[in-house]
């Protein structure tokens, strides 16, 4: 399966197909995730701060998909795990509409059609989403393996979006890590993900 945009979560219901604008695709913050990795991936010299220009363009997909497999040598594994879940879930969502007892039989059939209509969008949000997490368990790792202090980023909601992810992933870390994930202003609006290891 390919990495790509699909769009936000849909709610299928047998009146139709509508999407949560709130559950936005997880691919829009792949390249984010990717770019603050390659920030704080290198060799560290005690006591020194380090800057990286954010002004570089984004990356390409064929760049993505480069830096993916570094980063994450199990991929294929991954989407194929990531796969099979979601075919399961749609086959048990289908298996739900057809035991529904409010629903009439027509309702049923056009219930099962939607989710059928959605099939490929629902499994690629569901390999997006793979792909997300694993490049956030490797920011996690990189972060906990450098004892970064703390990471600074523009307020820009995909990057807080990355760095609360991050910060869940290292409150799961066992031990957990404390952090915490704050928003100040100089000359423009910051986020600062502090970590105590």
């Amino acid at each position: 399966m390919k990495l790509k945009y699909v769009g936000p979560k849909p709610i299928i219901s047998h009146t139709g197909i509508e999407f949560d604008n709130n559950k936005e695709d997880k691919y829009k913050y792949i390249n984010i995730a990717l770019q603050i990795i390659h920030a704080i991936d290198h060799e560290y010299i005690e006591n020194r701060t380090y800057t990286y220009n954010l002004n570089n363009p984004i990356l390409t997909h064929e760049e993505m998909m480069h830096e993916l497999n570094k980063y994450c040598p199990n991929l294929d594994l991954l989407l194929d795990k990531g796969s099979h879940n979601v075919e399961k879930e749609i086959q048990h969502n289908i298996d739900r509409a057809h035991e529904n007892r409010v629903l009439s039989e027509e309702d049923k059939i056009i219930l099962e059609n939607n989710i059928n209509l959605m099939h490929d969008y629902i499994l690629q949000r569901e390999v997006n989403k793979q792909v997300y997490y694993c490049i956030i368990d490797v920011l996690a790792e990189v972060i906990k393996r450098d004892h970064l202090d703390h990471i600074i980023v523009p307020m820009y909601p995909k990057f807080l979006h990355v760095l609360h992810s991050a910060q869940g992933c290292l409150a799961e870390q066992k031990p957990p890590i404390d952090t915490n994930l704050d928003i100040y202003k100089k000359n423009q609006l910051l986020v600062r993900l502090q970590i105590t290891h």
